[in-house]
């Protein structure tokens, strides 16, 4: 063999070498595509012979097997009320009971003084209930309740100030006298209700990065709905509800939206995503903590991806059981102040 020819093998092998590495590397580049749909036949359901009653005597499995799945229960959600513990309260007393006709006609266009939303309820002549004006009702007392802290901060003088002014010009539009708490009070309750606020807030998140092969947004998609989890209101989002009517989701898995708004979603790929747990926003008795655990582990496993913390440490068991220590003591804490994860309370002061 000349040295031409054997230069030519060489140059030959090299080349098919490059080619191999390049397919390879663009195998490795396409995202994970989400599955097709499988067929299901239609199964022709006969009614059970005494065979097939006797075997499910003999097999209670069989027979819990043909028993409907009981529906989840949807737990009704208080609405948001004035409060003392997180509200500074304005009285509205008009000179007789007025109409909640006339309430709502001169009710504030907006109900929030800069960053903190403010409530007003009524107290209903014929039932003595506090509730939000209603059309037909008569009101004999208003109370005005501003939210003295977010997670925007506490609030300042010049929010309160246009709180008192707006609850002004509702009383006036009442013929009703307004009495408010005085504004430096109202302003030193709210650094102090900020300040444990700050110091008792966790939102926990853990981090999924692909091993490999990245993931299309439809991939992503089919994985978390085998898991519960639905789209959520805004591109990027897939949460997992809470059985509470009209709560906040148990969990949040979230990708980049850019990939969402891509002209082919089913293709965009991902190698990155994000499960968090809003923790002062959702009730302790739903165990958010044990499904925030489980199913990022079990999405790790389905979409070979490694846990990590939102430093980029690895999330380890031993981690996690250190996180449930301290959340545990999170919610001890919260309990003694009266604002327990997922109350209405406490949803209204981490938001």
């Amino acid at each position: 063999m000349t040295l031409t020819v054997a230069l030519a093998i060489l140059a030959g092998l090299v080349l098919l070498g490059v080619v191999v590495h390049s397919a390879w590397s663009a195998r490795r580049e396409q995202p994970r595509l989400a599955q097709p749909p499988v067929p299901v036949e239609p199964v022709l359901r006969t009614e059970p012979t005494m065979g097939d009653a006797a075997a499910a005597e003999e097999d209670p499995a069989q027979e819990r097997d043909e028993e409907p799945r009981p529906l989840p229960v949807v737990i009704p959600r208080r609405q948001a009320r004035v409060d003392a513990l997180i509200d500074a309260i304005a009285t509205i007393t008009p000179e007789s009971p007025v109409t909640g006709d006339l309430a709502l006609q001169h009710l504030p266009g907006s109900r929030r003084a800069g960053t903190k939303p403010f409530h007003i309820e009524g107290l209903n002549a014929e039932t003595s209930d506090w509730e939000l004006p209603r059309p037909g009702q008569r009101y004999g007392q208003f109370q005005a309740g501003l939210q003295m802290a977010n997670r925007h901060g506490a609030v300042n003088e010049i929010e309160y100030s246009e709180f008192a002014q707006k609850i002004e010009a509702f009383a006036e539009g009442l013929s009703a006298m307004a009495d408010f708490p005085d504004m430096l009070d109202a302003v030193a309750r709210a650094r102090e209700l900020d300040a444990f606020a700050s110091q008792h807030d966790a939102q926990l998140t853990a981090v999924l990065q692909a091993n490999s092969i990245a993931w299309s947004v439809g991939y992503v998609q089919q994985a978390a709905t085998r898991h519960g989890f639905v789209p959520g209101s805004v591109p990027g989002r897939l949460v997992l509800p809470a059985a509470e009517e009209a709560a906040p989701p148990l969990l949040v898995l979230a990708f980049d939206p850019q990939a969402a708004l891509a002209e082919d979603p089913g293709h965009a790929a991902l190698r990155e995503l994000t499960l968090s747990l809003d923790v002062p926003q959702t009730l302790e008795s739903a165990e958010p903590f044990a499904a925030w655990q489980h199913l990022a582990r079990k999405l790790a496993e389905d979409l070979d991806a490694t846990l990590v913390d939102d430093q980029g440490q690895p999330i380890t068991l031993h981690a996690f059981a250190a996180i449930g220590q301290e959340l545990d003591r999170l919610y001890r804490a919260l309990e003694t102040r009266d604002l327990a994860a997922g109350s209405p309370a406490a949803r209204r002061l981490f938001s």
